[in-house]
């Protein structure tokens, strides 16, 4: 986080914003500036390809299904918008660790031992150190005394949109974002790296709620993609993973999602047109829809 925040400090903030007597390097400068750039990469990030998403990948006939919610795109962003900045606080703490040189981030790839293939092998450990993490996080927030009160709201949104991906309760919100935060203090890693990783994790968050389900069909019980967190969100119980479905097979969480067989919110939607629902029972009416009415009391 150094990187950013010394390039906005030479680009805007010394010259525009704080006294020239103010030290860059002065510790509650630095909280403040973290701060800023923390809610304004979050809300951009969010925004930018939450959007992107909506618009050119997400299927907007999914909001016929019965279980989408009345406005509930616009309570999706308004629920992420409210949590975001709560979120921000506990994550500049960490920030300012890395930026103070607690962390084992480095700037050259030279400083690696392994150069460029610990550089690499670096990326790949990250994501399954961190994908291994928040699948135990992720299981321990469905636990019934934690559930209702910090996982609970954002399974709202039965079917998703990309927007639901940062509506989360701020604490469950957090605690999900943590192995992204304490890997560089355990492990060596690329500064830049970092930062594209960072990024990257942001836009598969969002990805996973797009409801565009295609995987390559050599990936389909390899990546946890789209459709597999679509159930998680129908059926609760299965593919709590972020990237992969490894850690919900040793852990018997596996579920092979519902659209793969047919079975899926479009194949309900196809149905429900063609009328073929007369005889048939919608796979998802057991499920624990929350109503209009008791989502607005919340």
């Amino acid at each position: 986080m150094d990187l950013i925040l010394n390039y906005v400090d030479y680009n805007f903030f010394t010259p525009y914003v704080y006294p020239t007597t103010w030290p860059e390097d002065e510790a509650f400068r630095q909280i403040i500036s973290l701060l800023i750039v923390t809610n304004l990469g979050a809300l951009v990030l969010y925004l930018l390809f939450g959007t992107l998403s909506y618009y050119f990948v997400f299927d907007h006939s999914l909001k016929q299904h019965p279980q989408f919610l009345e406005n509930q795109v616009q309570l999706e962003i308004k629920y992420a918008l409210q949590s975001l900045p709560w979120i921000s606080i506990p994550t500049v703490g960490l920030f300012f660790a890395e930026v103070r040189g607690y962390s084992r981030l480095y700037d050259n790839i030279e400083d690696s031992p392994y150069g460029w293939f610990g550089v690499i092998l670096s990326m790949l450990s990250f994501l399954f150190f961190t994908d291994m993490c928040i699948y135990w996080i992720h299981r321990f927030l469905h636990h019934k005394l934690v559930y209702k009160h910090l996982h609970k709201p954002h399974h709202r949104w039965k079917v998703a949109t990309p927007f639901a991906s940062h509506a989360f309760h701020p604490v469950d919100g957090f605690l999900q974002s943590i192995p992204y935060h304490i890997y560089p203090f355990l492990f060596p890693l690329h500064k830049v790296t970092y930062l594209g990783l960072y990024i990257a994790v942001n836009v598969w968050t969002i990805s996973i709620h797009d409801g565009d389900y295609r995987v390559p069909d050599l990936l389909k019980h390899i990546i946890n993609g789209s459709a597999h967190h679509t159930d998680h969100h129908l059926y609760f119980d299965y593919n709590y993973g972020q990237y992969f479905t490894l850690w919900d097979k040793i852990g018997g969480s596996y579920k092979i999602p519902s659209s793969f067989e047919g079975k899926g919110p479009h194949d309900y939607l196809r149905k429900l047109k063609s009328g073929e629902l007369a005889s048939v029972k919608n796979p998802h009416a057991d499920e624990d829809v929350v109503s209009r009415d008791s989502l607005k009391n919340k």
